[in-house]
């Protein structure tokens, strides 16, 4: 029972953490590893108890996906198949070796949630509309690398997909939002499905945070909005430093 009470705090947390600023998985996947979960099966559980949010987000932004130029939507194909390998791969990664990435997973997610804001200002100024088939296949191969991250760990994925879509002449951050929601439903949903079926999860713990999420992206975000985004990105990143260090010690 204390577990589960945990494991819907941190869920909760994480659900108002992203309904403002991203980077709820930087509270949901140490919490697992903390409680004791193994930390393959802890990644695979949070990807399957957060993945439902992912469809309220793009719920959320139905209206600009209507908008999305065509050509966008290939990228939903090397999401998926990204997203598969991903999961595929941190099946057959020994435990005793992720355990030993998941400090530098961690870390490079944080040091990446704090660059969110550079990053879209200076891509936004440096933003434009290339149309070329050459920026279309590295548009694709790049989503398939993000979407290969996304299936074995996850954190941060969406200020990767931001930058690339900033890079692709998008300007409406609505309209990226939409987009990137899709994708990263296509990657997360891919990897929890995969995770499922392999029987990589812990069922307790998603009950618990899947409740925790939905009531965190609906109550807690207004908590969230009246302390402000950047108190927040402040709490998420002291989170992921220390979280970081903690996993470290572990090893020691």
């Amino acid at each position: 029972m204390t577990a589960a009470l945990i494991e819907f705090a941190a869920a909760f947390a994480a659900g108002a953490v992203n309904s403002v600023a991203g980077g709820g998985t930087l509270i949901t996947f140490p919490t697992l590893v903390w409680l004791g979960l193994p930390s393959i099966t802890a990644n695979a559980t949070n990807t399957v108890a957060i993945w439902p949010g992912s469809i309220g987000a793009m719920w959320g932004y139905r209206r600009e996906l209507r908008t999305t130029p065509a050509p966008l939507w290939v990228l939903a194909i090397p999401s998926t198949a990204g997203g598969m390998m991903g999961a595929i791969l941190l099946q057959l990664t020994p435990t005793e070796l992720f355990d030993r990435f998941v400090p530098i997973l961690v870390l490079f997610a944080t040091l990446l949630f704090m660059a969110q804001d550079a990053l879209q200002r200076r891509l936004g100024l440096d933003a434009r509309a290339p149309r070329d088939h050459g920026w279309q296949a590295g548009a694709i191969v790049f989503q398939f690398a993000v979407g290969l991250y996304g299936g074995y760990f996850g954190a941060g994925i969406g200020i990767l997909m931001l930058a690339a879509l900033s890079l692709l002449g998008l300007r409406d951050i609505h309209e990226m939002n939409g987009v990137k929601n899709l994708l990263g439903l296509c990657i997360n949903g891919t990897a929890a499905i995969y995770f499922v079926a392999m029987d990589m999860v812990a069922w307790p713990a998603v009950f618990a945070m899947a409740g925790g999420a939905i009531a965190g992206g609906i109550g807690g975000a207004g908590m969230a909005r009246r302390i402000g985004p950047k108190a927040v990105r402040r709490i998420v990143v002291g989170v992921g430093f220390g979280m970081t260090g903690l996993m470290a010690l572990r090893l020691w």
